[in-house]
């Protein structure tokens, strides 16, 4: 009986951790800047589809939803939105996928040129 009890607790802890989808992390962009329309590269690791539902650009205070023209497990190519504003910093941000999706701001920045 015991044994059985202690089987059970191992799988449960096993499937929890294996179902604990890893969290997307980008480490570079480039360009660094670019102007409304141009192309953008993100490199890091969790990048898929089945990691990434959305990506934004943020100045905290607005977000702005980018155009994910091509995902793989560490690349996203975005395009910078028409709405970002001219002279801006902002910030790369994931939503991710799953039941509890979640939005995480990246450590990486966009500066957004003016036309």
């Amino acid at each position: 009986m015991k044994l059985s009890v202690l089987v059970s607790l191992l799988l449960a802890v096993g499937m929890a951790v294996w179902a604990e989808q890893p969290m997307p992390k980008m480490v570079t962009v480039d360009p660094l800047n670019g102007k409304a329309g141009d192309v953008i590269v993100a490199t890091g690791e969790n990048l898929q589809k089945d990691a990434v539902a959305k990506l934004y650009l943020t100045d905290e205070k607005n977000d702005f939803a980018c155009e994910m023209l091509e995902q793989t497990d560490t690349t996203i190519k975005f395009k910078i939105p028409a709405k970002a504003p001219q002279g801006a910093r902002l910030t790369v941000m994931v939503l991710t996928t799953g039941k509890d999706a979640k939005l995480i701001e990246q450590p990486v920045k966009v500066e957004i040129d003016e036309p």
